[in-house]
């Protein structure tokens, strides 16, 4: 496969293309193009660049009709506005004036110029079995790589973009960072994909508009406001997910059946244990699963507002949760074989670990936090 070719395909690969669309386009079949993104984990190589100081291929070109007619390097220095040295040097590099051809050089020297940087991890063990605890204790990179700039803000050695991280889990060719890790990643996917998804709205009766929300709740300045929605397992299995918007505590409840006056009972059995200060308002998805959210209401004096159809962003903190819930209960998952304790005991590790959002502080501290002041 060409340069031009892969280089297509990358291109193609980023703006979510399906893998025979861009086998169609560069001449070669869905397998080859498969074979080329897992091979680097769905990352594709930066682009090289050829530096300013440098000579180009037109400079090149230049030379080699200098030396047809046999001028002196200072003459054809002097044209091209280069050091005599540099013109003398390019040409005894590649064959001298006998031998050289501006092609032939132009694409010895490119090769010659790519001189991959060693990994960071790789060159750090230290740095390196740190990261990997932490991905074993189910940390996202982000966390992980914020976590050691504020643990050992004076030692540079210790610290590492969550790039990296990722592109040492996906690029198993760098030999850093075992594949094995990546089934502690929210998703424990071969390569990394364009994000794509298709929004399911439906309708709900008496449904009131997250339009009609309070603004005050928009700048999460002030506590008990709660986003949720249902996590879907393995034969329509389900448990319900509650995000408090102000500190992402998160709080998960057991849904033996998904209709919705089921929802809404067990949503506000667990909501009526929180204290009246946390109970204000819950902004939920499209779904009928809380079509009687009137009788959620009316149990737990906190309003139901609905977001717009297919703008499931409106409920970011709970989107971001579900996703890393997905560490525990992977697509696939029966749900219902998980108990209350069970979920209590998944969130509470979620609500322990730290946040980047929260300058990684952890929800369960913040949201102590808020209750202290306002107790």
């Amino acid at each position: 496969m060409s340069d031009a070719a892969r280089a297509t395909l990358w291109a193609r690969y980023r703006q979510g293309y399906p893998h025979r669309a861009i086998g169609a386009e560069i001449g070669c079949s869905s397998a080859a193009v498969w074979y080329v993104v897992r091979g680097r984990g769905g990352l594709g190589p930066p682009v090289r660049r050829r530096a300013a100081r440098t000579l180009s291929r037109a400079e090149r070109e230049e030379i080699s009709r200098g030396l047809a007619r046999d001028e002196p390097f200072a003459a054809m220095a002097s044209r091209l506005g280069r050091p005599t040295s540099t013109v003398s040097r390019e040409v005894h590099r590649h064959g001298g004036r006998r031998q050289y051809r501006a092609d032939r050089a132009d694409a010895r020297a490119w090769g010659r110029a790519h001189r991959p940087k060693a990994c960071r991890l790789a060159t750090r063990p230290r740095l390196r079995a740190v990261v990997a605890a932490r991905l074993a204790q189910r940390w996202s990179p982000q966390q992980i790589a914020g976590w050691l700039r504020t643990r050992y803000p004076d030692n540079p050695d210790m610290h590492v973009s969550h790039e990296t991280i990722y592109v040492s889990l996906f690029v198993q060719s760098r030999g850093v960072l075992k594949r094995a890790l990546l089934q502690h990643l929210r998703r424990p996917r071969r390569v990394r994909r364009p994000h794509r998804r298709v929004p399911n709205p439906e309708r709900i009766p008496d449904a009131v508009s997250i339009r009609e929300r309070p603004a005050s709740v928009d700048d999460r300045a002030l506590p008990g406001h709660w986003e949720g929605d249902l996590l879907q397992g393995r034969d329509r299995s389900f448990i319900a997910t509650l995000v408090e918007r102000h500190s992402r505590y998160v709080m998960l409840v057991r849904i033996p059946n998904p209709d919705s006056v089921t929802v809404a009972h067990a949503l506000a059995r667990r909501v009526r244990t929180l204290p009246a200060s946390l109970r204000q308002t819950l902004t939920w998805d499209r779904g009928r699963e809380l079509a009687a959210h009137r009788t959620f209401t009316i149990a737990t004096d906190v309003q139901v507002y609905f977001c717009d159809p297919r703008s499931p962003w409106q409920r970011g903190s709970n989107e971001n949760t579900n996703g890393l819930l997905r560490q525990y209960f992977p697509p696939g998952t029966d749900l219902c074989r998980f108990t209350q304790r069970q979920l209590n005991a998944v969130a509470r590790q979620l609500n322990t670990r730290p946040r980047r959002t929260l300058g990684y502080d952890t929800p369960a501290a913040t949201l102590a936090a808020c209750v202290a002041s306002t107790a």
